[in-house]
């Protein structure tokens, strides 16, 4: 089993190093690592944020393993060599478009939500982000105006096709859990959530023992915040999962404690913290590892069939926050490298 190792920028490398001491502890057999460089790293090393090398091994790779990308040294580069174009490639070239975003309150945090205790200790839920179109990737550009003036524009689309593959995904995630799946659009503004709609609609004659709900976006980040136990799955676009999966992590407790998988149709998947590169803290020794931690974990279980290690790095995870384990966005002082080493003794 090859896992790629793409540690990126900024505290990507610290975190991506606590997440690999944790791997070797479990001694599994056939688990191999390759490394390479991505985002900032690679444009000042290569002249590309996805050199193609990188590219190739995370095709030749069961799955990847990714820090995050960002650097603002690179701010002023063309768009497309920019290091964030790094994972919207590797997400564009390796067809992952299901995106899965667990956010669960520990009960140890909770007091470091930003929620009063009750409320947060609600939440439970997984997003499914669909990651290959929306906005992101439709066409975009810069133009002038008939009078001149200086326009942005951003297609947003998706067809019927990307609508019903990312639905099955999320009423396939609903059955394995409490069989409920809200789906967020904006279909009272947007033809796009019209067919998105439209299309989850039609899904749900595959799938009738889900309870199916619908609810706009602004109303969704309301509810997030009022009352996050009504959520158990919630299916979205790309825009949409981005910004409401940011904020269910910051009700869970910090944006550094959330996972994510990024999965193809096989269920080969990149699995990366969903914080991003942190510039101001990077080398400082005070990012928290525990989300790239967890998606270790997640890494485990859905690419490469090995539920019970993956079982054993969540328990290792919960029992060192339990021992008192916090970095500083938690509230405490352990470093990066103490995060480690308590989620490292917790295992053994």
């Amino acid at each position: 089993m090859l896992v790629a190792l793409l540690p990126g920028d900024g505290i990507g490398p610290e975190v991506i190093t606590q997440a690999r001491r944790v791997l070797d502890a479990l001694a599994i057999d056939g688990l191999v690592f390759e490394e390479a460089l991505v985002g900032g790293a690679a444009y000042k090393a290569t002249g590309h944020p996805l050199p193609a090398d990188t590219l190739a091994l995370a095709k030749r790779a069961d799955a990847i393993l990714f820090g995050a990308v960002g650097d603002p040294d690179c701010d002023a580069l063309e768009r497309h060599l920019r290091p964030e174009q790094a994972i919207l490639g590797l997400r564009k070239e390796l067809s992952l478009f299901a995106n899965l975003r667990p956010a669960t309150l520990f009960p140890e945090l909770a007091d470091a939500s930003a929620l009063r205790p009750e409320v947060a200790s609600q939440i439970d839920m997984v997003i499914v982000r669909e990651l290959n179109g929306d906005v992101y990737f439709g066409e975009k550009g810069m133009r002038k105006t008939a009078t001149g003036k200086r326009e942005g524009y951003d297609i947003m689309s998706y067809d019927e096709d990307e609508v019903r593959r990312i639905a099955r995904v999320g009423f396939e995630t609903a059955m394995a859990r409490d069989k409920k799946l809200c789906s967020v659009d904006k279909a009272n503004v947007l033809e796009t959530s019209q067919l998105w709609r439209d299309v989850v609609i039609e899904t749900h004659a595959e799938y009738p023992e889900v309870a199916l709900s619908h609810m706009y976006v602004d109303n969704c980040a309301m509810q997030l915040v009022r009352n996050p136990g009504q959520f158990d799955v919630i299916v979205t676009g790309n825009l949409f999962g981005d910004i409401l999966s940011d904020q269910a992590s910051m009700c869970a407790g910090s944006i550094g404690m959330l996972p994510s998988a990024s999965l193809d149709a096989a269920q080969k998947g990149l699995y990366e913290p969903i914080h991003g590169s942190a510039p101001d803290i990077a080398g400082q020794g005070k990012a928290n590892p525990l989300a790239t931690i967890l998606s270790a974990a997640m890494m485990l279980r859905y690419s490469l069939g090995l539920p019970e290690q993956a079982d054993r790095i969540e328990a290792a995870v919960a029992k060192a926050l339990s021992g008192g384990a916090r970095s500083p966005d938690l509230g405490g002082t352990h470093s990066t490298r103490e995060m480690g080493d308590a989620v490292l003794a917790a295992l053994t």
